[in-house]
């Protein structure tokens, strides 16, 4: 998979926004070989989140679809919990191009290997989200939080890799959640060589659909160059 190292950035209500966490192996642990390749993989799927992408180019097709930029960098955590040895911390914020100073959806990630030689990436919702508006905009050195300033984890996507893409979702009957009316929210993931596409949706009580793609069409995310 051809992935890109240098760029940092799901619709109006997007879970991925992508997020990951270690998964237990029994016995003790992976064996080596398997350990290397989860790490390998885990740097697949950072390298691909960290930049910038964005809907235009779909939204320019559709002039229904929502125009939306994401933004994506690492950060630090420190003294972070021993038991997620290998993970990877992303922030990740989302806004509407036209008022990129008010993102919409912000969450921190926690990438890292699962069971099966898939890529956990875990969302936290920060506690307040406002002071961190912007984040990715500091210089690296000084993109560190504290283990306090996470949030509460909110869903994971469970990452697998299928030729040069990977592709990930949400556990079986999706995530809980209380956002703009929905109580549990699903989405499915694919990245490839030219950004994301994301299937998110919120469904209320009853089941109905209150938010998210409609049809079959995700958003789809292109790499801002």
């Amino acid at each position: 998979m051809k992935l890109k190292t240098s760029q940092i950035g799901t619709g109006i209500a997007i879970a991925p926004i992508l997020f990951l966490s270690t998964a237990a192996y029994a016995c003790g642990g992976p064996p080596v070989g398997l350990a290397i390749r989860g790490r390998q993989q885990v740097e697949e799927v950072v390298s691909h989140l960290v930049g910038v992408m964005d809907t235009s180019a779909q939204a320019q097709a559709n002039p229904k679809a929502p125009k939306v930029r994401m933004t994506t960098c690492k950060i630090a955590v420190a003294n972070p919990d021993p038991s997620g040895a290998g993970a990877v911390f992303l922030y990740q914020e989302q806004a509407l191009l036209q008022n990129l100073s008010k993102p919409y959806r912000q969450r921190f990630l926690r990438i890292s290997p699962s069971k099966e030689l898939q890529v956990e990436s875990a969302g936290f919702k920060p506690a307040n989200p406002k002071s961190w508006v912007g984040f990715c905009q500091q210089p690296e050195e000084k993109r560190v939080i504290q283990t306090n300033d996470l949030g509460t984890t909110e869903c994971s996507v469970f990452l697998k890799r299928e030729g040069e893409n990977y592709i990930g979702e949400t556990q079986p009957g999706g995530c809980p959640t209380n956002y703009k009316g929905a109580v549990r929210i699903t989405n499915r993931i694919v990245l490839h060589q030219t950004g994301m596409d994301t299937l998110d949706r919120g469904f209320d009580a009853a089941g109905n659909l209150v938010w998210g793609a409609k049809d079959d069409e995700p958003y789809q995310f292109r790499w801002v160059k």
